[in-house]
């Protein structure tokens, strides 16, 4: 059974940074897409970043671009949100998800594996 863990979450000033790292246990599935969601406040959940573990590509929503960096620790089987620039709208619950055979990577429904998600503050 897939299990993921997130950590890292925390509270921040703007301009600050945070890394996020999502423990992956119960798979090694090379067809694996490997994602960052977020939900703020009063909001639906929106997908980050994701990677796809054959071919290394990495995604990312506009907002997040030339900021955030996603990474994939194959050896250790987990997955990384590096976070720069932090902004207050970036201010949410984060969570990791995993999908196989993942087609379009922002769709919360391509993804059946979910972790409890972890807090991110972003406030002055």
């Amino acid at each position: 059974q897939v299990q993921l863990e997130e950590s890292g979450g925390g509270s921040v000033q703007p301009g600050g940074s945070l890394r996020l790292s999502c423990q992956v246990s119960g798979t090694t599935y090379r067809d694996a897409c490997m994602a960052w969601f977020r939900r703020a406040p009063g909001k639906e959940r929106e997908a980050v970043a994701a990677f796809y573990v054959a071919d290394a590509r990495a995604l990312y929503v506009d907002t997040v671009k030339g900021r955030f960096t996603i990474s994939h620790d194959s050896a250790e089987n987990v997955v990384y949100l590096q976070m720069n620039s932090l902004r207050p709208e970036d201010t949410a619950m984060y969570y990791c998800a995993l999908g196989r055979y993942v087609g379009s990577w922002s769709d919360v429904y391509e993804y059946n594996s979910w972790g409890q998600g972890t807090q991110v503050t972003v406030s002055s």
